[in-house]
Formats: structure tokens, sequence, C-alpha cells
């Protein structure tokens, strides 16, 4: 009865962050849209299943690799190291941290497009066809897993996240997901903005719509939040204009149980050229 109560409260929290974000972003998406389309769009209804699923279900599997590392660096690591770290002020490690989650992020990212297993699952997410803010949570739990724990992985290495830090380590990986959360909200959104030389700094609208392109040059922009790690990989794509069209070669499934078993499907249910490509390109 307990666990249901939680299970019950925890709904009620994600529908109420849900209905602020549709009053946020609805208004934005109708006046400033990059591409116009239906409120209720192809693919929303698993996009809104999506939402829930991965608010509860990837925060419960990570804990058990969070610990881990949590435990594993502090044993391994120098003790001067989480000294040094602990002692630096809380801006600085949370700047470092951030720093660090992204580029952990980025090889995640990388990998998931040019490993045709990893592939599988995070082509979920790429399947949409139309972008607006909820695609940000568009993905299979489990890619969505592989990508967080790679953004965690240097952040304890560092010692930026041991859960035993006095000065509140623990609250690190929260705050970096979770700034990388609400960030992912907004350049998913269906928003024609663009923010001039600061687009250099931090990743847009127009930038992560590149990453979804069709057509053109796919497997670029990696970044969630800081584009300039894709400048020094060599996989940053910015054109003048936008995108015209979206999603992947492969035909996904239209119903959400469908899509969480894509992954598991024959080798052939990956698109021939984005396969391919991947383990090429994109260098």
């Amino acid at each position: 009865m307990a666990q249901l109560l939680v299970i019950l409260l925890s709904l009620l929290r994600l529908s109420l962050w849900l209905a602020i974000l549709v009053v946020i972003f609805a208004p934005l998406e109708y006046f400033f849209a990059v591409h116009s389309h239906k409120a209720l769009r192809k693919g929303i209804g698993p996009d809104l299943g999506y939402y829930f699923l991965n608010s509860l279900l990837p925060a419960a599997i990570l804990s058990v690799p969070a610990a881990i590392l949590g435990w594993s660096t502090h044993k391994i690591l120098p003790g001067s190291l989480l000294e040094w770290t602990a002692s630096l002020p809380f801006w600085i490690r949370a700047l470092l941290g951030f720093v660090a989650g992204e580029v952990g992020y980025y090889w995640g990212h990388r990998w998931s497009h040019q490993i045709p297993f990893l592939w599988r699952f995070h082509s979920v997410h790429h399947s949409a066809e139309e972008l607006d803010f909820l695609v940000n949570t568009r993905a299979h739990p489990l890619d969505m897993v592989f990508s967080r724990t790679c953004a965690l992985v240097p952040m304890y290495v560092l010692g930026l996240g041991g859960p035993t830090s006095a000065s509140g380590g623990s609250t690190l990986p929260v705050l970096v997901t979770l700034v990388g959360t609400v960030w992912g909200f907004f350049i998913h959104a269906n928003l024609k903005w663009s923010f001039g030389p600061l687009e250099w700094l931090v990743s847009t609208p127009k930038f992560h719509h590149w990453h979804h392109t069709k057509t053109g040059l796919i497997d670029h922009n990696y970044s969630s939040t800081l584009p300039w790690l894709d400048r020094i990989f060599g996989t940053h794509n910015l054109p003048k204009e936008w995108p015209e069209s979206y999603g992947i070669d492969a035909v996904m499934p239209p119903a959400m149980i469908d899509q969480l078993l894509y992954p598991l499907g024959p080798p052939e249910a990956l698109a021939p050229e984005k396969s391919a490509h991947s383990l090429g390109e994109g260098e």
C-alpha cells in the first residue's frame, strides 16, 4: 500500500511538471515554430508514455551503478585528490562536474551512433519525425541509462561525485542531470530561435535539430549543452538554414511497447545507410 502511494504521488508530481512544461512551451512553439504541425502531432501518445516511464525507471536503474561508482572511486582514488576536490568552492566543483559530465555524455552519445548495437536503442529517440519539447524524453530507457552512466563516470573519476564528500559532492550528479534534462526540453523544442555568438558557447534548438536531421550531414552535434566540444572533436555542424526533415531510414513501429522491443529485433531492422555511415563517418 505504501509503495502504491509513493507511485501515485510520483505520477502526480510528474503530471504537474508536465503541465508546467506545456504552459511554457506550447505558446512558444505556436508563435515561434520552425515547422508548423498539429499540437496532437504524430507519435505524441508514445512520447507521453516515455515522459512518465523515463522520469522514473532510468533513475531507479542508475542508483545501483552510481552507488558502485561512488564506492569504487572512494576506495581507488588517492585521498589527496578527494580532499582537494572537497576543499574547492561548490561553484567550482559544480562547473568542473558539469564540463566533465558533458564530455562523458558527448562520447557516450557518439558511441550510440557509431556502434550498431547501441544504435538499436538510440534509434528510438531519433525515429521522431517531428520535433518539439516532448521528444526530449522519447528514448529507450536502456539508452538513457547508458548515456547518463557515461556522463557520471568522469565526475566520479575526478572525485566530484562521491557520496561521502563533506561538501555535498553527492548532489553534483543530480544537479548535472537536472540541468541536462531541463536544457534537453529546450533544444528539442520547435523554436526558431538564434543566440548569435552565444551559439558557440551553448547549444540551441537549431544546433540540436541538425543532430536529428534525416538528410544532409548526419552524425554530428553530439553535445547536449556545450557545442564547442563538437568543434574540438570535429563533429560540429550548424548551417544557416534549418533541417527539412527528421527521423531515421528504418521503419519504427508506432506503438510504445513495440518500440521498447525494437532493439531486440533482427539485425536487418537497422537502417542500412545509418548503420554503415555510423561506423565510418562523423569523425
